[in-house]
């Protein structure tokens, strides 16, 4: 097989892989700013980079596929054979190799331990339900426990995911529950109305958002996002009875319309792969009718030759065929041209080997040489230069066609690296500068929100700073202390701010519940139990958080951040107990 058939099968390869457009154009990036990115995914931890990791890995290969393939292209056109070509093998991938391993083995351990999670999520719902389904049984008590019954269905919304193969379940004995005790509750019907309203109103929405998906063009994004909103469906609570049935259907119905957009594509795309194998047949046979023995010139081959690499650009180009036939296709697409070459070989038996050994000399200076444009900045770098216009004037001639475009893709190079250097050494300041404007005006913006505003007014205005935060480059280094500090004190603020105000309304709901409880001093012991119990839950799970601490031990800035949310989630725990006991002392007061 031939170099250039070889890069086809990388090429075909890659196409393989689902890569979806990231937030960064890797393909503008050089291997080495390919490799950063590679290692700033793994040091971050984000094992739900796998597309982006994917756009790295398609970028890499095509641009060593593309350098191969030019230097290839540029051998025969000097009148070589394709069989004589020897690549220089690439020194960076070895090591994107091993990040590409590194990811795959931490994010199969990630998934692993997500897919744990949901089963014991799963463990931790199914118990919920089981309480649930104790208060819808006790008649007689059920207006006493409707307070318990919103806890436990506010604790059934915050738990996370569960295996796929058990949501459905999971959901109907869930929702049927809570239906039950609807059905059953003796309660005010103002209130049970009005809640009965609120969840009607949500799901109205929910419906109108699953009938724009049915416009949306993305289809894919369209499927994905409905079932964001049946997710969201199972979480509201139930509507007036004589309501479920049409609004559910009128629901059912609209994401009846977004289904049938997501299976219609996948069937025009089977028509489309159908069409790519009718090319991609038509292609193999014509490399297979060529007649070697009549070909009895150089130009003859020449002209052959050009045929072949339009043909196996165009294969390259036609999408997948189907699975069944793709790869055998691409063997016998691939057999045909190393036919050809092979009989183009034996034709051509005559090289210069000291042209071809200097070319390649030549070829590998160059691409050291611009392999060191990325790292035109760092030091050593000039003294690299150095060094390869050095060895290059040790280098014996070429033919001079070829003399002349090597020579002036190495002065390129020189340049190049030469004007990069200019150019960062002046950037690099100039917009660091920009950068810590940037951050100053993001500061002046959360001062100007004030601690009295309502959580659910301004809260999506402070995730918006917080986004423009990140995404905000770096600053000098000598204010980097001081506009960090300031950033976090404001969001401090505002939270903190927020976090009070919410705690003095929850203790003023609680105080109107214990007042309705006075006289009753059954609920208020039971009442009490459960408060109780819940102060020492949050005991338990501080104490199981210092035990962590003592195993862990501080070795990166990433570690110490770390360590200071731990010791947040205890103070926030100890503020959770002291309002526990707040209200256990309200109790005891009420008796």
């Amino acid at each position: 097989m031939n170099e250039l058939d070889k890069l086809s099968s990388n090429a075909d390869d890659l196409n393989r892989d689902e890569v979806v457009n990231p937030a960064r154009n890797y393909h503008s990036m050089t291997k080495p700013e390919m490799i950063g990115a590679m290692k700033e995914i793994l040091a971050s931890g984000n094992m739900e980079a796998h597309k982006e990791v994917a756009a790295i890995k398609q970028a890499y290969y095509t641009l060593t596929n593309r350098e191969a393939t030019a230097a290839l292209e540029a051998f025969i056109e000097a009148g070589n054979t394709p069989e004589q070509f020897s690549a220089t093998p690439d020194p960076d991938e070895p090591e994107m190799k091993a990040l590409l391993a590194e990811f795959r083995e931490k994010r199969a351990a990630f998934l692993e331990e997500r897919e744990e999670e949901r089963r014991k999520n799963l463990e931790e719902k199914s118990s919920i339900i089981e309480q649930l389904k104790t208060i819808a049984e006790d008649i007689d008590n059920i207006n006493l426990q409707f307070p318990k019954f919103q806890e436990l269905q506010a604790a059934f919304k915050e738990v996370g995911e569960v295996p796929a193969g058990s949501e459905n379940d999971l959901w109907k004995s869930y929702q049927q529950t809570v239906e039950l005790f609807y059905d059953r509750l003796k309660m005010n019907k103002e209130l049970r109305d009005l809640d009965f309203k609120k969840n009607l109103e949500q799901k109205q929405a929910l419906v109108e958002k699953a009938k724009e998906l049915a416009q949306c063009e993305d289809v894919i994004e369209a499927f994905k996002n409905l079932q964001t909103l049946h997710e969201q469906w199972r979480e509201i609570g139930p509507v007036a009875k004589e309501l479920r049935d049409e609004i559910w259907n009128e629901f059912k119905e609209a994401s009846t319309a977004v289904n049938k957009r997501h299976q219609d594509y996948f069937t025009s795309r089977k028509a489309e792969e159908q069409e790519n194998e009718n090319a991609k047949t038509l292609l193999c046979e014509k490399v297979e009718a060529i007649d070697v023995n009549s070909l009895n010139s150089f130009a003859e081959w020449d002209a052959r030759t050009k045929e072949i690499i339009e043909w196996q650009k165009e294969y390259k180009e036609i999408g997948f065929a189907p699975r069944k036939s793709n790869a055998t296709l691409f063997a016998r697409f691939r057999k045909a041209c190393d036919a050809f070459f092979l009989a183009k070989a034996e034709y051509f038996k005559k090289t210069k080997d000291e042209f071809r050994e200097n070319l390649s000399k030549k070829e590998a200076l160059c691409e050291k040489a611009e392999a060191l444009l990325p790292r035109a900045e760092e030091r050593g770098s000039l003294e690299e230069m150095q060094a390869l216009q050095a060895e290059w004037r040790t280098v014996g001639v070429v033919r001079r066609k070829q003399g002349d475009e090597i020579w002036k893709r190495f002065c390129a190079a020189v340049d190049a690296f030469h004007d990069a250097r200019k150019k960062h050494f002046g950037a690099q300041r100039s917009a660091e500068t920009e950068n810590l404007k940037a951050k100053q005006a993001i500061i002046e913006q959360l001062k100007a929100i004030s601690e009295e505003s309502d959580r659910r007014d301004v809260i999506g205005k402070i995730r918006e700073l917080q986004d423009a935060w990140q995404k905000t480059g770096f600053v000098p280094f000598k204010h980097k202390e001081s506009i960090n500090n300031a950033y976090r004190n404001e969001l401090s603020r505002l939270f903190t701010a927020f976090d009070n105000r919410e705690s003095r309304q929850r203790m003023k709901r609680f105080e109107g519940e214990v007042k309705k409880m006075e006289g009753d001093r059954n609920s208020i012991g039971r009442e009490r139990e459960r408060l109780q119990r819940a102060v020492e839950a949050r005991q338990n799970e501080i104490k199981t958080i210092e035990n962590n601490l003592g195993f862990f031990s501080v070795k990166s800035s990433a570690g110490n951040s770390m360590l200071k949310e731990f010791e947040r989630k205890i103070e926030k725990i100890k503020e959770e107990i002291a309002q526990i006991n707040e209200k256990i002392a309200l109790l005891e007061n009420s008796k």
